[in-house]
């Protein structure tokens, strides 16, 4: 029972750190807020935000990782047809992909993509999953994961937020980067 009590307050803190750095980055900007008035807004000490977020404040905005790498390998895993079009999918679930975003989301992506600090974490969360996507990959396919191609195809893909994330319209950018995939990888 405690440990559930515990989870809870862990999950109620990381929430109001996240709340509280996403307001007053959309307020004041990403580099005109600091770590200290972000922990003394959610009520905690800096030791506690850096505990919950050891990535710092991009991590504030964009978490780590692990839920990134674990939802990109489901799509490729759960998938109903090729892995190129699960992938597309996926990607267009996300950031400034994602169509018919509330207009909070869509600041926040806008504020991650005309921010160098904010722009260059979310490409490295994205590259960071290279490996398990290229591992996700070579066991749908019976390709071994060794395969320089599923490398490349993985890095290009991972490469496509940071990219054409940016285009006037993402959404038709992220189509034209699949249609290329497709010419290079058309077995997948």
């Amino acid at each position: 029972m405690a440990d559930g009590r515990r989870e809870r307050k862990k999950a109620a803190t990381r929430e109001a750190l996240s709340a509280a750095a996403t307001r007053l980055f959309l307020e004041r900007g990403f580099d005109g807020v600091t770590v200290a008035e972000i922990a003394d807004v959610a009520d905690t000490a800096v030791s506690t935000l850096f505990a919950h977020f050891p990535g710092g404040k991009e991590a504030l905005v964009l978490g780590d990782r692990t839920e990134r790498e674990a939802a990109l390998v489901a799509a490729v895993r759960g998938r109903d047809g090729s892995v190129l079009v699960a992938l597309r999918d996926f990607l267009a679930s996300r950031g400034p992909f994602r169509p018919g975003s509330d207009p909070a989301y869509r600041r926040l992506a806008d504020l991650v993509i005309t921010t160098p600090a904010l722009r260059a974490y979310a490409r490295s969360l994205w590259t960071g999953c290279e490996a398990s996507l290229v591992a996700a990959i070579a066991e749908e396919t019976g390709r071994d994961p060794a395969d320089l191609s599923l490398r490349l195809l993985a890095r290009y893909v991972l490469e496509i937020p940071d990219l054409a994330g940016v285009a006037a319209d993402p959404l038709a950018a992220l189509d034209v980067a699949f249609d290329h995939l497709r010419r290079g990888w058309p077995e997948l």
